[in-house]
């Protein structure tokens, strides 16, 4: 990409050249035995249940929503969701810790529909807070994507003896919610392929796609989110009350 950069006063390529990969003895990519693990409807029931109401909530939004944790830890209340709590902006990510005004594709800014119980859950995770970001540390700052895979994801599906096919281990990456989203609604449902790639965030292929403006019927696409479901079992929400709420409790008590 460097050397194709150099170019000459008319726009041409100072140095051309044709790469040999096999001269320069290139690894093979061979997809099928990537590691690209993706989560069960019965492993999914399970992270529904964690004991931890704010890691619980992120898990069953990352899997209702096919969202990537960047984005799903990027969200604030006041400018990402919807008062009825049915639908999701996704206009920025967290990486390490620090909001970045960008996603990782042009498809990527995109809205999502959510099913009535996921919204019922997001509102009573929600609370009275009206602002700040959705996941937040107790300090109000953005969570860690890491922090989240070591300390919660990876002992929860420890676990519920979660085995990852490709490593052999219960070890799996944050995407493996992405994968469970796509896989659901491709095969689970008969949500049209329009409304999956939107909501996925996944670019068109053909000129078909760019007509499709699915997107801007928003009383169809909240129908299907009703019709599609989440594919797993969400199981009963009690969300744990912040500690700062409890000290305030005391103190006023005293």
């Amino acid at each position: 990409m460097v050397v194709a950069s150099a170019l000459n006063s008319e726009g041409e390529e100072l140095y051309p050249r044709k790469w040999n990969h096999e001269f320069v003895d290139m690894p093979i990519v061979e997809k099928g035995k990537q590691n690209t693990p993706s989560f069960s409807a019965d492993v999914m029931s399970g992270l529904s249940k964690w004991k931890y109401a704010r890691e619980r909530m992120l898990f069953v939004l990352c899997g209702a929503a096919g969202l990537r944790i960047g984005e799903a830890l990027g969200l604030e209340i006041d400018k990402h969701m919807s008062e009825d709590f049915l639908t999701l902006t996704i206009v920025q990510q967290v990486r390490h810790c620090r909001v970045e005004q960008r996603l990782k594709t042009a498809s990527a800014e995109r809205q999502i529909d959510l099913h009535a119980d996921v919204a019922a859950q997001l509102r009573a995770f929600v609370g009275k807070r009206r602002t700040g970001f959705l996941f937040t540390t107790r300090n109000g700052k953005a969570l860690s994507s890491s922090c989240v895979l070591r300390r919660h994801l990876h002992p929860a599906l420890k676990k519920l003896g979660y085995i990852n096919p490709s490593t052999g281990n219960h070890k799996a990456g944050n995407h493996a919610f992405r994968r469970y989203r796509n896989t659901y609604l491709r095969n689970y449902t008969q949500c049209p392929e329009g409304l999956q790639k939107f909501w996925m965030g996944h670019a068109g292929d053909s000129m078909t796609d760019r007509y499709d403006k699915i997107k801007e019927d928003v009383a169809f696409r909240k129908l299907w989110a009703e019709k599609c479901g989440v594919g797993f079992d969400l199981g009963p929400f009690v969300p744990n009350v912040p500690k700062i709420e409890t000290d305030l409790i005391v103190k006023e008590a005293a």
